[in-house]
């Protein structure tokens, strides 16, 4: 069961005002708010040229950043990691693999002291049941 902070449920209400679009989700970390949509929302919630985006960033005074649910877990993760590419996202026995061959764009997913990562986790473990996520 998720939970929300009454400065979080305004920022939902602001989203869904602003966009017009209805949420999923929501997950606000120290340096950004994360929206998550419905499926096929994700073009109408960032708006023409990202002017939706914008005029959220520019209130919520924070990075934004909008994410496309989907019911099957390696799109969704897929999603989540965007605008990183990776060769290949994986799931077994709860397990999630993702791998490329940039070492540049394993850092980004991975962050300091996994800290992206660990994000990551926390936000598919609201939708999926997995274990861990792992890059390689």
């Amino acid at each position: 069961k998720k939970k929300y902070d009454i400065k979080l449920m305004n920022q939902m209400i602001l989203f869904e005002k602003i966009t017009g679009v209805k949420l999923k989700d929501c997950i606000e970390s120290e340096d950004k708010i994360i929206f998550i949509v419905e499926l096929n929302q994700l073009t109408r919630a960032v708006g023409p040229g990202g002017s939706k985006v914008k005029e959220l960033a520019r209130k919520l005074n924070k990075k934004i950043k909008i994410v496309e649910y989907n019911p099957a877990l390696v799109v969704f993760v897929r999603n989540l990691i965007a605008p990183l590419n990776v060769s290949s996202v994986e799931e077994k026995d709860g397990i999630v693999t993702i791998s490329d061959t940039d070492r540049k764009v394993k850092g980004l997913i991975i962050g300091k002291n996994a800290k992206n990562l660990r994000e990551y986790e926390d936000i598919v473990k609201r939708f999926f049941y997995i274990k861990e996520i792992r890059v390689v």
